[in-house]
């Protein structure tokens, strides 16, 4: 499987460069990601609503996806619950995975960190198995980092 391309961080960093408004920037991230990847079936971004305690469903691509998850369920909730990135080579052997899509068999996720805070967990997922290297995650850990510098965390509470 072709790697994903470090370009990717840039062009987003370029996109987002000047707009303020939250769900715009995610939106347009988890478009990014999910064109500018082969073998991905989904990506978005869950993100975290404090009063519910839950995560819940935000801007994505795809198909149609589990709207809350409970910190700590599937692989999106631990990695949010252990506060670290997480590379699934095959999710049918992850205790507890959520299966939205059944077409799903390898996942990454990565929290987004606003001013030291999890607002939420950039989530993406392929059909294929162990679609995800380590080069990968380190790839998709710079996009997390270069989108939560476009991301407000107040205004992101006063939504979720």
């Amino acid at each position: 499987m072709a790697p994903i391309d470090p370009l990717l961080v840039a062009q987003v960093d370029a996109l987002l460069t000047g707009e303020t408004n939250v769900i715009t920037n995610l939106a347009n991230a988890s478009a990014v990601l999910f064109n500018g990847m082969a073998a991905v079936n989904w990506a978005g971004f869950y993100l975290y609503h404090q009063a519910q305690n839950s995560l819940d469903l935000g801007p994505f691509q795809g198909q149609v996806a589990c709207m809350h998850i409970a910190p700590g369920s599937g692989v999106v909730g631990t990695s949010f619950a252990q506060q670290k990135a997480l590379r699934v080579p095959n999710v049918h052997e992850f205790a507890g995975h959520i299966a939205c899509d059944a077409a799903s068999n390898s996942e990454v996720v990565v929290p987004l960190v606003v001013s030291g805070t999890i607002v939420g967990i950039m989530d993406i997922d392929s059909p294929e198995l162990d679609r995800f290297s380590e080069n990968d995650l380190k790839t998709l850990q710079d996009f997390a980092q270069t989108l939560a510098k476009h991301l407000d965390a107040e205004a992101l509470a006063t939504v979720y």
